[in-house]
């Protein structure tokens, strides 16, 4: 099973996703089998931010003086057989999210839980420098949103 810890530190988020600890948690627990560790008890911590934070992070952690859509920050300590295990932390940026300006709510929530399902993939690992990773990533990321969405509705 896996826990999403949810903070936030932007207010128009609230505006956007209601009750969002069980939002997160929710998509996870519709994620395809391989992706579930139904077995383990695993963490992760998203913070739901916006683009001046997101910036900071961006360039503290990757010499990067701009603000994107998404960090991940995978848990460096990968440790099998483990009954718990902490994934690691997902920044996102509300602005992001909120292009165009004012994206009604379905829309919102739909672009968030892709780019939620992206940077939980960055947490297992999956990466998007090479063609070929992206492309297995795309699909990977594409299978987990159909599953998903099929799921919530």
């Amino acid at each position: 099973m896996i826990k999403v810890n949810v903070l936030s530190d932007e207010k128009s988020w609230s505006k956007k996703l209601k009750k969002k600890d069980e939002l997160f948690t929710r998509i996870c627990k519709y994620f395809p089998k391989k992706f579930r560790f139904t077995d383990k008890k695993v963490y992760l911590t998203l913070l739901l931010s916006n683009n001046k934070k997101i910036k900071i992070l961006n360039k503290k952690f990757r010499n990067k003086n701009k603000h994107t859509d998404i960090l991940s920050f995978p848990f460096e300590q990968k440790i099998k057989n483990l009954k718990e295990i902490y994934l690691g932390d997902i920044i996102i940026s509300f602005n992001y999210m909120n292009k165009p300006i004012n994206l009604n709510n379905d829309n919102f929530k739909k672009k968030t839980i892709r780019i939620f399902i992206h940077g939980f993939l960055h947490l297992l690992g999956y990466d998007h420098v090479k063609r070929k990773d992206y492309i297995k990533m795309l699909n990977e990321e594409e299978k987990i949103f159909r599953f998903v969405e099929k799921s919530l509705n």
